[in-house]
């Protein structure tokens, strides 16, 4: 029987009821006469403390609240792909339509109560039956039964719900069904049949089961050089962007989502600006996936909860995500999802700790600050899922973070930092000098530049982490010479420190820097990424050679001509399927340099 109470208080977003023995915490309630949806967060007694994820203006106390006797969840099935969803997974294009049917002036705004299906119940999709299931089979969670094709990228894979297991006592045949029409029935023991739909509800604070988690070796390519080349993520792992405003945190952030080659997208605007998210949801929809050439949207989901709307479901909207990433997981998908941003997450966990009247911790967030932010990231992870056939999948987690004036010591940057194995840095000097992406190479880090190395080694060149390492401690030795011609000029440098310098100035401007507006450099394939790279090393090493045959660095400029000035500009001047030219010309100036001053020594 439901719960039954009555709203005593009402503070912001935060909604106190009486009269609310036996609610559960967590457990989802409808607010108000207008059934606003809430949570429960806190249980005093016969008194719960709820967040509302709706505009509580206009609520009075004295109203009713009832619970619903489940906890927030999600629904799982065929039509999550292509889907735009607010914090709390409610469709916005179906919100809007309905609206705009009985008050077209208002389709633009979210109106209170309103109550859409995530995913349409009544749209039918083409069910193909397993050849490995037939009725009087033993099933476990997570065994596939089935297939629908979602999208031409995305083949969507019917599972037994986790915690369902027993015998198929019936499976329905090939044709087209909507998501409440059952499939299968399993009997689970004790006279008690189930039936099996192509969806199922999961609360989104509870992580997915599976079977095994593993070590991610596996590199997430994205594209953007800096990233893979330097500070490679790995599928299944965690990253973050800190950045103060204006240094590309949402340009980076898109680029991901557009280029990488995870199967399934999820892009969650959590807190940000409303004019940000808008050019989110205009341009996705007509971009290309290059890895396809179908349209982008075909495999990526958007949560879009802006700064203007409630700030309690801001902190539902990364769990939602999350959830919906387990679930393609778990089909053997390898899921990317990107957070923008955890910052105005955090933010609202501090507001709602505030209306709480919670004792506050370091800058007013709550002490809990830093628990929450691993329960979110230990969710990413390239795991060995339950059910067969077996499969792998992933869940590949980077979240964007904004202190407050660049400040990398407040508690949501140095928090974040302890949880995730990627760190890059966006430079604001970098980013004011025209240099983006404005990753900074001397404090960004990777921890799975080792585990990724055996990929790069078997799939594109055994010495890219020996390269890697040597653009590494050029750039390394650049910053360090950097003080000493700011005070002696560069004169005084040896013409080895000179050659460092001009390395450093060549690999920056060729290849650090990427423009994402540019129909050839916005978008590197992994063998052009290795050709620019060992072009530059292999600069340096026989320029080095050369150095050391008392060959200046002036003379070895002018020798290379127009080949110097090739090597800065080949990242847009050449395309990515014609990398074997920028491997030609590496040997010709290789060539070149070793043949200065009567040959090499």
């Amino acid at each position: 029987m439901a719960v039954r109470g009555r709203i005593y208080r009402v503070a912001g977003p935060l909604v106190v009821a009486e009269g609310m023995t036996g609610v559960q915490m967590y457990e989802v309630v409808r607010v108000g006469e207008e059934g606003l949806i809430g949570e429960v967060t806190r249980i005093r007694g016969d008194t719960a403390y709820i967040q509302v994820y709706e505009s509580t203006s206009g609520l009075r106390p004295g109203e009713p609240v009832e619970g619903t006797g489940a906890p927030l969840s999600v629904d799982l099935g065929p039509g999550l792909i292509g889907s735009i969803y607010d914090g709390v997974q409610r469709p916005l294009p179906l919100i809007a339509s309905l609206i705009a049917k009985t008050n077209p002036a208002r389709s633009v705004f979210v109106e209170r109560g309103v109550s859409v299906p995530s995913i349409p119940r009544d749209k039918k999709w083409h069910f193909i039956p397993s050849d490995n299931v037939k009725p009087g089979d033993k099933v476990g969670p997570g065994d596939i039964i089935g297939v629908v094709e979602e999208t031409p990228i995305i083949k969507h894979k019917v599972m037994i719900p986790p915690g369902m297991s027993g015998t198929v006592k019936w499976m329905t045949s090939e044709g087209d069904y909507t998501i409440v029409d059952p499939v299968a029935e399993v009997d689970v023991g004790g006279g008690d049949v189930r039936q099996v739909f192509l969806y199922h509800r999961w609360p989104v604070r509870q992580p997915r089961p599976y079977t095994q988690k593993l070590e991610p070796t596996e590199p997430l390519i994205t594209g953007v050089r800096i990233v893979d080349l330097l500070f490679p993520m790995a599928k299944g792992g965690t990253g973050m962007i800190p950045g103060a405003f204006g240094t590309g945190k949402t340009v980076t952030l898109h680029n991901l989502a557009q280029w990488s080659s995870a199967n399934v997208i999820i892009y969650i605007g959590c807190g940000e600006r409303g004019n940000e998210m808008t050019e989110v949801l205009d341009k996705f929809p007509t971009y290309k996936d290059p890895w396809t050439g179908r349209p982008l949207m075909e495999r990526s989901i958007l949560v879009a909860n802006t700064s203007n709307m409630p700030v309690a479901a801001r902190e539902a909207s990364i769990y939602v995500g999350i959830t919906m990433g387990e679930y393609y997981r778990d089909m053997g998908y390898d899921v990317l999802l990107v957070a923008d941003s955890t910052s105005r997450w955090a933010e609202a966990l501090r507001e709602m700790a505030g209306r709480l009247e919670e004792m506050p911790a370091e800058e007013g967030y709550p002490s809990y600050l830093a628990s929450r932010l691993a329960e979110f990231y230990e969710r990413a992870g390239r795991v060995v899922t339950y059910g067969s056939p077996q499969r792998m999948g992933s869940v590949t987690v980077v979240g964007a973070v904004s202190p407050p004036g660049g400040d990398f010591t407040e508690p949501v940057t140095t928090h974040t930092r302890r949880f995730t194995k990627v760190f890059w840095a966006l430079d604001a000097a970098l980013a004011y000098s025209r240099h983006y992406p404005a990753i900074n190479w001397i404090s960004s880090y990777s921890a799975y530049a080792e585990t990724v190395a055996a990929w790069w080694h078997k799939n594109v060149n055994p010495h890219w982490f020996e390269y890697r390492q040597d653009i590494i401690n050029i750039l390394t030795r650049e910053n360090e010479l950097r003080e000493i011609v700011r005070l002696v000029g560069t004169e005084g440098l040896s013409e080895e420190d000179k050659l460092t310098l001009e390395t450093a100035r060549l690999i920056k401007e060729g290849l650090l820097k990427q423009n994402a507006f540019d129909p050839i450099d916005t978008f590197t394939v992994v063998q052009k990424q290795f050709a620019l790279m060992k072009m530059f090393v292999e600069f340096h090493r026989s320029a080095s050679a050369a150095v050391k045959r008392n060959v200046p660095v002036s003379k070895i400029k002018d020798s290379l001509g127009r080949l110097y000035s090739y090597m800065m500009r080949a990242r847009f001047t050449v395309p990515n399927d014609k990398y074997e030219e920028i491997e030609k010309t590496t040997q010709e100036i290789v060539n070149i340099i070793n043949n200065i001053g009567g040959g090499q020594a």
